[in-house]
């Protein structure tokens, strides 16, 4: 089980640059920042994580995570610099594209790329996105940036995407490129996940519940003629969750995840590295080997 953390990175929090290498130092898999570039002032859409429907207030004070990453990558070697969400319908795909390349030549190959289509209608069609085709532009997107990170030369040619031959150098590290794994749930997302996705990055479902979308995934994903070994499954858990246990993350496991990433929030710099020390990977092997010994298995 890979163990990554999300970090929550405002003017308000601990530097990117510091988080990254205490990971780094405590032993965990990957380092992971997400985005909104905007919260518009006046809102209609309910905030889908709380009772009130309230968007909270550090939503609108989160850095860009490229810049936050690439500062990170500066002074790691070793851990994966990942993306939950990029909010890809918000983005111009060849500048996107060539950012992510420069971002996973510069780290060597370390970029993992969580991409959403995005739930705030407002910030969407602000950022020149139509909200009920979201997700067309969201796919449309991504082959974009797959033919501009494996050809020399590369055209696109979709209902909103559309542009005509062009060079756009450097390209990844990783090939064919870096994985994408979608963020989204339900049946649709499933099946989106299924179609064109290098992976799926859900928000906090249960273990059990977990469990069954994989099996409708796997089945989903025969259909479409894709093997279902070669998916990444990453688990992000939520705020609304609690303090994670180390048998909460044990159950993710055997459910079929294969990377669990716990938030920091958007703790201060000494609250998020007292969280991120109780999780480090020894100190986490040694809790779930004592679970182990207390349950007699």
């Amino acid at each position: 089980m890979n163990v990554g953390v999300f970090h929550f990175a405002t003017p308000d929090t601990a530097k990117p640059v510091d988080v990254a290498r205490k990971v780094e130092a405590l032993g965990f898999e990957s380092l992971w920042m997400g985005e909104h570039p905007i919260i518009p002032v006046h809102t209609s859409t309910p905030y889908p994580l709380t009772e009130d429907g309230k968007i909270p207030d550090f939503y609108s004070r989160l850095c860009d995570p490229f810049m936050g990453l690439a500062a990170a990558a500066a002074v790691t070697k070793k851990i994966n610099l990942g993306t939950g969400v990029c909010l890809v319908t918000e983005r111009n795909p060849i500048l996107l594209a060539k950012e992510i390349a420069t971002l996973d030549h510069n780290s060597n190959g370390r970029v993992v790329l969580g991409v959403g289509a995005g739930w705030l209608k407002e910030e969407v069609e602000i950022l020149d996105a139509n909200f009920s085709r979201r997700f067309l532009h969201l796919r449309e997107r991504v082959e974009a940036m797959r033919e501009l990170w494996t050809k020399d030369e590369a055209e696109y040619h979709g209902q909103v995407i559309d542009f005509p031959a062009v060079r756009c150098i450097p390209k990844p590290v990783q090939k064919p490129y870096p994985p994408v794994l979608l963020g989204a749930h339900g049946k649709k997302g499933l099946q989106r996940v299924a179609r064109w996705a290098d992976g799926w990055c859900p928000l906090a479902p249960r273990p059990n519940e977990l469990r069954e979308n994989l099996r409708t995934l796997k089945q989903l994903m025969e259909e479409a003629g894709r093997d279902f070994q070669r998916l990444h499954i990453s688990v992000f858990l939520g705020m609304q969750d609690g303090t994670p246990g180390a048998d909460l993350m044990k159950e993710y496991e055997d459910a079929g995840a294969q990377r669990v990433i716990i938030m920091l929030g958007h703790r201060s710099g000494s609250q998020a590295f007292r969280y991120v020390h109780f999780f480090a990977p020894d100190e986490m092997e040694g809790i779930l080997e004592r679970l182990a010994e207390n349950s007699g298995l």
